[in-house]
Parts: C-alpha cells; sequence; structure tokens
C-alpha cells in the first residue's frame, strides 16, 4: 500500500478498532443478522438465537447505546418493545456479508446456503463484496495506496484528479445517480 503506512499503535485514529468496540464479539453479529432477518422482539431473539437472557440483554443495549438499533414501543401493543435497525445499523450489510462470504470460503466446514441470498431484481445469488473505487472500479489488495489528506487527487504521474470529470478517466462519480440513470 505504498510508503506509507498506517500508525498502527495510535488506534483512537483508525475506524477498525472503533468498529470491534461495538461489534467485536458474536453474539452482536449473530443479533445484528437475525435482525437483518426481520427479528424484533427481545423473546424472539431469545428463541431464534439460543444466546441467554443476561447476554442477550447486555449486547440489545450495547447496540442500542450505539446506534445500531433502536428501542420502539410495539404498534399493536405498547408494553411491547421492538429492535429496529436504525440506517446506521442497515450501514453494516455490506461488512456483515463480506464477514459471511469469507466465513463460507474459508471455514472448516462446508457451507450450502439454504435460503440463498439472492438480488430481488434476477432472483440470483449475489456476486462478493468488493472494494470500489470512486468510480465504481473493482479493486484488488494490489490497487491500494495510502496518501495524506491534502495529496487526495494527486495522482502517481503528479497530474490531478477532477471530480466531476468524464467517467472511465480515474475521477469521481456520482454512483447513486448512476444507479439511478440506469434503472431508467
Amino acid at each position: 500500500m505504498g510508503d506509507l503506512r498506517e500508525p498502527l499503535r495510535d488506534l483512537i485514529e483508525c475506524g477498525l478498532p472503533q468498529a470491534l468496540e461495538v461489534m467485536g464479539e458474536r453474539w452482536s453479529f449473530m443479533i445484528l443478522r437475525a435482525s437483518f432477518n426481520g427479528l424484533k422482539h427481545f423473546e424472539e431473539f431469545l428463541t431464534e438465537l439460543g444466546i441467554a437472557r443476561n447476554i442477550l440483554s447486555n449486547r440489545l443495549a450495547k447496540l442500542v447505546e450505539h446506534g445500531i438499533l433502536k428501542r420502539e414501543p410495539c404498534a399493536d401493543d405498547r408494553r411491547k418493545i421492538e429492535y429496529r435497525l436504525t440506517d446506521k445499523g442497515f450501514d453494516l450489510l455490506p461488512a456483515m456479508l463480506a464477514l459471511r462470504q469469507w466465513g463460507q470460503k474459508y471455514g472448516n466446514e462446508q457451507v450450502i446456503e439454504d435460503p440463498v441470498l439472492v438480488d430481488e431484481r434476477d432472483r440470483l445469488p449475489i456476486g462478493p463484496v468488493s472494494i470500489l473505487a470512486h468510480d465504481g472500479r473493482i479493486l484488488g489488495h494490489h490497487d491500494l495506496w495510502l496518501t495524506r489528506p491534502e495529496n487526495l487527487g494527486r495522482r502517481a504521474d503528479g497530474t490531478i484528479a477532477n471530480p466531476g470529470a468524464e467517467l472511465g478517466q480515474g475521477d469521481v462519480v456520482d454512483l447513486e445517480a448512476a444507479k439511478k440513470a440506469a434503472a431508467l
């Protein structure tokens, strides 16, 4: 990743230790997976996951505290509480899928998906989670480079990447707008 290295001892300046502080143990991921599968009630998590009541209570509280889940009264019975994913929680889906795919590929046991996660339109299995460049190119580990903030956009040959220039030149593109345009 170039000549520059992250300050590995200074864990505060990196998002990974912060993410692990919130999600860095098995039950948090299992609760999140259950939430992505539509579970909302304490008793559902308890039954479906086979988790101890005190551990579930602790992990739910931590996920709520960090804004990944929110507690809401049930619409049909205000005495019951639902745990719902927040936008921050939904943003963990690519990381969850990447970990799941990695486990399927490198786990000790062969994993047969049933049911299979597919895209809604074509109902075909999703592809591998990838690292994307700002313009949508798929990157491999050899394509990654560390740079200082003041050098963002400065290419190896000294030219500058201009956000909004034509696609394919390594410049910035609005992926959301491109997706919407492609859907028309």
